[in-house]
This record gives C-alpha cells, structure tokens and sequence, in this order.
C-alpha cells in the first residue's frame, strides 16, 4: 500500500476515537486543576505520562496525601502493560530503527495496541499508518487536558456524567474484536479470573499486571512448540 493510503487508513481508523478520548482527556485535565495542579503542571503530566488511568490513579493518591514513592509504585504497576504490550508489537516493527521503535512505545496505548495488533493480523504494521493513528491520539489527548484544565470548572461534578467509562468500553470492544482466534477464550478467561482475585485481595493497581501476566503464562503454555512468527515489516 501508498504512504498516502496508509495515511488515509491512520486518520480513518483513529479520527473516531477522539469522541471516547476527548472526554476523558477533559475529564482528568478538570479533576487536575480540582486538585490543585497548575496548567502546565496537568498538561505536562499528560504530554509525558501519556496514559490515562494512571494518571487517574495519580491524581487520586495526591489528593489522599500518598509519600511520593508510593504513587511510582502505583503508576508502576498499573503502566507495566505496556511493557507485555511492548513485547508483542516489537515483533511486527522489523523495519523500524531504533529511534522509531522508540517513539512507537512512548506513543502505544491501548487503542493503539489493539489497532496495531489488527494491522499485524491481516499483513504488516507500517510506518505510515502506525503513526499516524498515534499521533493523532497524542495530540487529541493533549488538547482535551488543556481543554479540561481551561474549562473543566464550568462542569460540576463531572464524575456523575462517567464520561471516565468511554475510554474502557471502548477497548473492551477492541479485545472482543479477538476473540475468534483461536487461544483468545483461555487466554481472557485466565487474565480476568486473576484480574478479579488481584483486585479482592491486593487491590487495585494489580489486577491489571496480574491479570495480564496470568494471559500471558497460559498462551505460552497452549502454544505449540515451533509456531507461526510473525513476521516485521514497514514502510
């Protein structure tokens, strides 16, 4: 495919995400300012954390008085995803150099992990199209905490409108997307009954690493030895 058609695949593919990310994105830019923090303070937070539910979990362990190292530990353990993340898209980015598979990590999150799972699944992830889709998350993300912080104060209570809830249906709609391959219903039922028991017995962030690990354990164990690798390529 073109660079043009691939451009064009990117922003068709990402341009309707911006309505489930952009009230999320306001969503926290308003509960930062809420908080205390300053507008570069929230805005920066969001153009280098770039991942919403830790930064909830931030701004939520700030507003209890959480000892700085205890946040990290908690961002921690709810980003360790991306690393599993991380680990099965870089085998479809063989044609990226180095400082192209960088930027590709710091810009995946979860749509564009599924996004880029889907294009590995029907060919190859190309340049073109990976970061287009990105990007376009990036600066949509940015542009709602800005406009969240600016505006946000002019929304009472905005928890009670859930807007926090898009964001996640919207994923749980990527993961189903899945489920006709052929390891997907072990490999799910096994990451959400360790995600429930984490979350009942060591809380939240946990269930997340926990759960994802837990997917990860049984699809290599059901994966025969000597199976299909996927193979890297880019334009």
């Amino acid at each position: 495919m073109s660079r043009s058609s691939e451009f064009r695949a990117g922003l068709a593919h990402s341009v309707p995400l911006l309505l489930a990310l952009v009230p999320f994105g306001g969503v926290y830019g308003a509960l930062a300012t809420r908080m205390g923090l300053s507008l570069p303070e929230t805005l920066g937070f969001s153009l280098s954390v770039y991942a919403g539910s830790s930064q909830f979990l931030a701004l939520q362990m700030i507003g209890t008085g959480a000892p700085v190292w205890a946040i990290l530990i908690g961002v921690f353990a709810i980003n360790f995803r991306h690393v599993l993340y991380s680990a099965s898209i870089g085998r479809h980015l063989g044609r990226f150099n180095g400082w192209e598979k960088a930027l590709a990590f710091f810009l995946m999150v979860d749509p564009s992990f599924a996004a880029a799972e889907a294009r590995a699944s029907d060919g190859v992830v190309r340049k073109t199209y990976y970061f287009t889709f990105a990007l376009v998350l990036y600066v949509g993300w940015a542009l709602a905490t800005l406009l969240g912080a600016l505006f946000g104060r002019l929304i009472e209570n905005p928890e009670r409108y859930a807007l926090d809830f898009a964001l996640p249906i919207y994923f749980l709609a990527q993961t189903m997307a899945f489920r006709h391959r052929r390891q997907f219903w072990p490999v799910a039922g096994a990451s959400a009954l360790a995600a429930v028991v984490a979350y009942g017995t060591l809380g939240s962030p946990w269930h997340v690493t926990l759960g994802g690990l837990a997917g990860i354990l049984v699809a290599v164990l059901r994966t025969p030895a000597g199976g299909k690798q996927a193979k890297g390529e880019g334009v």
